[in-house]
């Protein structure tokens, strides 16, 4: 009986490892595909555990390259072949690789099906024992190989007596599960939550799914469960009893259960529409929430845009708390609807708070130091696993923005001058006042209040009456019926088109479109 040689494919990129387990039909041709690994390190933990012939690998990759990987196979497994994937640009790191001692190597642009099988068949040729694992006889994919292919997308002839033989009862659950971390210091290779279905039905068939991964969620397992029809009926009631929680208390996904289908070609479609929606959902729902179709509550009606341009302007004001207390509310609004895209809500997020620190220094504030932690808040909330901690974000975020709004008005508070010249500008906003009236007022230089202003300020005195300016404005387009031409007199401004084009410049909207837009909220 021919044998099958064990490969482990290595590559951070999903696409690329999809691409090379798809690229010929490797159990016909004598080799099985029985893990891959993102990085060095993952590959590792792999080898040792399934202990393959061949690795194939990619250079340069995060955490542990290729070039690294290669020295420690070779140094405390020399028995097993690896072939290196690499760019033209990569020659330095392959060149280092085979003083390591691969086997040969395969330049990414080129790679393609003949090229691979060529490289595998004379790396076989340095394999002493030729022992793999046991072909299927008749060329027959084994199940899991053919069930990797239906999830991946491909039309896979199924044959009735694999599927009679292995997958024997009538209905099926796809299951994902988190391994356990540790068990007595060393890696588990039983998942918990299996052990504990399979004790309670012994019956039950299961087939883990380790030629595919699930995006962005790379520690997660999947399997197919085979049950009869009694054992169908009880176990997502008994999962549950077992494991009432989906949640981690690294606030990882524990368990994630589809719903049962009854035949192996509605696969694909389960995975897809109920698995990775189910993950999806995750993002918002109560931490304790069941991660299966029927544990799910029933969604709110769809939420509606979130009011960025109100918020922007109670921003403008500095309005903090109100402004974030209206988010607050708009994303508990998205936990009850909890199927809004996970990847758009975090761009929102983000690009608030990249608006948010752009109007501050609009407004003169020093920014600078905010300005260089706008990355780590970016980084922060795109590696967020539930918006919880996306709220946690805001919160420190908004105690940032208060602490250089606050501050300047403390230094406001505490001179007492420039707490006149404010309180001037506040009384005095709707009258034709200029620097050196206002000079004459309080008997200074017009250059040294300029100055003074500037200097005790976090605006210039023009910027600041602008300001006070639109900020009555904007409250009489808001709550008056007044006409817009009358308004622009009404706050100081003779001249109308200037008075719009102050306001726009300030609020972006022109005073017609900035009462038009809280008429329709």
């Amino acid at each position: 009986m021919n044998e099958l040689y064990k490969v482990v494919v290595v590559d951070d990129e999903i696409l690329v490892r999809q691409g090379i387990k798809h690229l010929l039909h490797w159990e016909q041709n004598g080799f099985q595909i029985v893990g891959e690994a993102s990085n060095g390190k993952e590959a590792l933990a792999l080898i040792e555990e399934l202990q393959p012939q061949i690795v194939l690998t990619d250079i340069v990759m995060p955490v542990m390259d290729g070039e690294e990987l290669t020295r420690i196979i070779k140094t405390s497994w020399p028995e097993i072949e690896v072939i290196v994937l690499s760019s033209f640009s990569e020659f330095d790191y392959v060149r280092a690789s085979f003083q390591s001692g691969v086997s040969d190597y395969i330049l990414k642009p080129h790679l393609e099906t003949g090229m691979l099988l060529d490289a595998l068949r004379k790396t076989v040729t340095r394999i002493p024992s030729r022992i793999g694992t046991k072909r299927v006889e008749n060329n027959m994919m084994p199940i899991h190989a053919v069930l990797a292919k239906m999830l991946s997308g491909y039309d896979v002839e199924v044959e009735p007596q694999l599927i009679a033989a292995q997958l024997p009862h009538q209905a099926f659950y796809l299951l994902g599960t988190q391994q356990d971390a540790s068990r007595d210091g060393e890696s588990a290779s039983i998942y918990p939550i299996l052990e504990s279905l399979q004790a309670l039905f012994p019956a039950m068939r299961t087939i883990t799914l380790s030629g595919h991964s699930i995006p962005g969620y790379p520690e997660m397992s999947m399997q197919l469960l085979n049950v009869n029809e009694e054992d169908r009926r009880a176990l997502p009631a008994k999962l549950m009893l077992l494991h009432p929680s989906s949640m981690l208390e690294t606030g990882e996904v524990k368990w994630v259960l589809s719903s049962d289908f009854e035949s192996i070609s509605q696969l694909r479609d389960i995975y897809e529409n109920q698995l990775l929606r189910l993950l999806a959902c995750r993002f918002f729902l109560p931490m304790d929430a069941q991660l299966m179709p029927s544990g799910l509550p029933d969604p709110s009606a769809s939420v509606k845009a979130f009011p960025l341009n109100p918020f922007m302007e109670q921003l403008r004001r500095l309005q903090l708390e109100e402004a974030f207390q209206d988010l607050r509310s708009y994303i508990r609004s998205l936990e009850l609807a909890y199927t809004v895209d996970v990847f758009e809500f975090k761009s929102f997020i983000g690009n608030l708070v990249f608006n948010a620190i752009h109007l501050l220094g609009r407004l003169n504030y020093d920014v600078k130091s905010l300005d260089d932690a706008k990355y780590a808040y970016f980084k922060a909330i795109d590696e967020a696993n539930h918006v919880l901690e996306v709220v946690e974000l805001l919160e420190k975020f908004q105690m940032q923005l208060e602490l250089y709004v606050y501050a300047d008005k403390a230094s406001q508070s505490t001179n007492p001058s420039m707490r006149l010249l404010l309180d001037y500008i506040e009384e005095h906003y709707a009258e034709p006042i200029s620097l050196t009236e206002m000079a004459k007022h309080f008997h200074f230089n017009p250059s040294y209040l300029s100055t003074f202003f500037a200097a005790h300020h976090h605006e210039g005195f023009k910027e600041h009456l602008n300001r006070v300016r639109i900020d009555k404005a904007a409250d009489l387009l808001r709550y008056s019926d007044t006409s817009i031409s009358d308004i622009g007199s009404m706050v100081g401004y003779g001249d109308h088109s200037y008075f719009c084009k102050v306001f726009k410049r300030n609020t972006g909207l022109s005073p017609s479109q900035y009462r038009r837009q809280y008429i329709q909220s």
